[in-house]
């Protein structure tokens, strides 16, 4: 097990660090103090070949220049809040409008585009990094000073860990997830749409034409949705579903988890018989096919195009704080929060 360090880029307001963690078995996981962004996920295939199984770039322009979020961790509030203001405590707030009226992963300048503290450790059957960032009263809009901890453990059990630590010091909203693309068929080879996913889910949330929930829960059962069973994410992305089609083809959606902590997300690639089992504390997931991706800036070699990737975004339930029937991300004053997700890599 061990921790490299070495520069990446530079910022006027810092140095960018990338860190690498590796196991005994040659599973290895880089990430940057800028976004805790994961640049990288070196896993091996079925004939033990190690290749890459995340979408990033090999440089910071790379990441300055783009807001796909490969890889970030993003927040205060993941995905969209409708029409950029929430109210709480009787008190109306109004955030930074960032896509189309509204406000899309924490703003402008969320956590995904700032320069961490990092402190690393090493043991025996497990290496981490611990990012650290104070986010100030106000910024982007939300009201308090709140304490961010994002810890990425790589132990020799080939998981990756992430937990997510945070305090407030007045009443706010926190709904943090991690942003990285997912391509079984390392190094990018082909496409996502002959990926299976399954789901332990039977309800998804249904979406409006600016992909916000209407705040109906729908049953998955005898749709695109279901993926009880397995489902290859071709099916969704070919279907005339107009939940399909409203996303571009393909997934954009909230699903409601109806088990935690029990392989309740699997990804399979049969071609290279690389598996990820994702496993949360979190009620949902939001899983997006990657159907708006598009760019000139080449992906570790790749040009962008739809379906190269796939997001499996591990948090509370988009907007919430607009749907009373939705869990609450409100994050009480000096009310500790915790949450952790972690992806098991193997082969089938």
């Amino acid at each position: 097990m061990n921790i490299r360090k070495e520069e990446f880029g530079k910022l006027e307001d810092g140095t960018v660090f990338a860190y690498s963690l590796e196991n005994d078995h040659g599973v290895k996981v880089t990430c940057l103090d800028y976004g805790c962004t994961i640049t990288k996920i070196i896993t091996p295939d079925r004939n033990g070949k190690f290749e890459n199984i995340v979408l990033g770039y090999d440089n910071l322009e790379g990441y300055l220049n783009n807001s796909a979020y490969f890889g970030s961790v993003v927040g205060r509030v993941a995905g969209r809040i409708g029409g950029a203001e929430f109210t709480l405590n009787g008190k109306t707030y109004s955030l930074e409008k960032n896509e189309n009226g509204n406000h899309l992963h924490g703003g402008l300048k969320g956590f995904d585009k700032v320069i961490w503290d990092v402190e690393t450790e090493e043991k025996a059957d497990e290496v981490s990094v611990k990012f650290s960032y104070v986010s100030r009263d106000g910024e982007e809009g939300y009201p308090g000073n709140l304490k961010l901890n994002v810890t990425y453990t790589l132990n020799n059990n080939n998981e990756l860990a992430i937990q997510y630590e945070g305090i407030s010091d007045a009443a706010t909203l926190l709904n943090v997830t991690n942003h990285s693309y997912f391509n079984l068929s390392g190094d990018l080879k082909r496409n996502i749409l002959n990926h299976e996913l399954t789901l332990k889910s039977d309800q998804y949330l249904e979406l409006q034409e600016n992909l916000l929930p209407t705040g109906e829960y729908a049953d998955v059962e005898g749709t695109p949705f279901d993926f009880r069973q397995g489902r290859f994410i071709r099916t969704g992305a070919e279907s005339e579903h107009s939940q399909n089609k409203l996303a571009g083809g393909g997934y954009d959606h909230p699903f409601v988890l109806n088990a935690n902590r029990n392989e309740e997300i699997i990804l399979k690639d049969e071609e290279s018989g690389r598996q990820m089992v994702v496993e949360t504390d979190e009620v949902g997931v939001v899983v997006y096919t990657s159907n708006q991706l598009t760019g000139e800036d080449a992906i570790y070699g790749v040009l962008p195009r739809k379906h190269l990737g796939i997001c499996l975004e591990t948090q509370g339930l988009p907007d919430a704080v607009h749907h009373a029937n939705f869990p609450s991300w409100v994050l009480e004053k000096d009310k500790p929060f915790t949450s952790v997700t972690t992806f098991k890599f193997g082969v089938v």
